[in-house]
């Protein structure tokens, strides 16, 4: 605009009367150009958002997180994000256009296409969903989150090994789940484990599994919350070799932890590590100096004690 006044400076004094005339003609312009861009410019509506469960009139009051995206996908297949809520039931200011509403309730979740260009929206969306609560227990008492590895596998009749949906669960809080069989697994993790040289890996979380392990199979119905108790039955045992009873434990000892069967359970090493393990019978080895001591050890659930082997009989 400025080079075209620039390019018509005379004609503008001869037909405006000088530097007035000019004056008016950039007003006049300047609302002639605010005018087209309110006319390229469309104005926001409000789309408002609620979600309902399947088969029942209960709305989503929490735990849910709002989505939309443009419904026409960039040159990588992704579609840009254009909002984000975790309100139950929010309402969005968004311009016209075609969007993808998505809906995520934990692990389930719904899609809707919007065609947003008739003015304010509101739109609900329909969860075939409910929720799982998961309490741990051990000796009665719950157990810390870091001693848990809670894994939750959806169960189906043509998949007897289910397929795994979550390996981070956390007890005492609400996990939603699309409407279904689900086969769950507590696991009791060892966080001493990295502190007594314990021999093996963990599965990325900071504890190392023991044997202490509670599965269930249960079903989750829409618009329903389930609570399932876990009772693990284990104790921290604390390991001695030792040359007479009471006595101190030997420095440099490996031991190994098996079942009747043989399979080797936990590996530790120290005068005196500490471990968790399931109530139950185990054979002990203990390895010292080139010797090595066996024996019957018993843990009772709940009763965290130490085991003496005493070093009188290696082989």
């Amino acid at each position: 605009m400025a080079l075209l006044l620039g390019m018509r400076w005379c004609d503008a004094r001869k037909l405006h009367g000088g530097l007035a005339g000019l004056f008016a003609l950039g007003l006049v312009c300047g609302a002639q150009a605010q005018t087209a861009l309110s006319a390229v410019t469309p104005p926001d509506h409000h789309l408002t958002l609620s979600a309902l469960f399947s088969g029942t009139n209960k709305p989503a009051t929490a735990n849910v997180i709002w989505r939309i995206f443009r419904d026409r996908a960039r040159a990588d297949g992704s579609h840009p994000l254009i909002a984000t809520s975790h309100a139950a039931q929010p309402t969005l200011s968004l311009p016209d256009g075609n969007y993808v509403v998505h809906l995520a309730y934990g692990l389930a979740s719904a899609l809707r296409d919007v065609d947003f260009t008739h003015g304010d929206q509101q739109l609900t969306l329909t969860l075939k969903a409910g929720a799982l609560k998961l309490h741990c227990t051990l000796g009665g008492s719950a157990i810390a989150p870091a001693n848990l590895a809670i894994s939750i596998y959806a169960a189906t009749p043509t998949n007897p090994e289910a397929r795994l949906l979550m390996d981070h669960g956390a007890p005492d809080k609400l996990i939603g789940l699309p409407e279904g069989h689900y086969h769950v697994v507590s696991t009791y993790l060892d966080t001493l484990a990295a502190n007594n040289g314990a021999a093996g890996h963990g599965t990325g979380h900071k504890g190392l599994p023991t044997n202490s392990v509670v599965s269930a199979d249960l079903v989750v119905h829409s618009g329903t919350l389930t609570t399932a108790t876990l009772p693990h039955q284990a104790a921290t045992i604390t390991l001695k070799l030792v040359n007479v009873p009471g006595g101190g434990g030997l420095a440099n000892t490996t031991f190994a932890i098996l079942t009747p069967g043989g399979d080797v359970i936990r590996e530790v090493i120290g005068a005196f590590p500490k471990l968790v393990l399931a109530a139950g019978t185990y054979d002990a080895i203990a390895r010292n100096n080139g010797k090595t001591y066996e024996s019957t050890i018993k843990v009772d659930a709940g009763i965290d004690r130490d085991i003496e082997i005493l070093a009188t009989k290696g082989q």
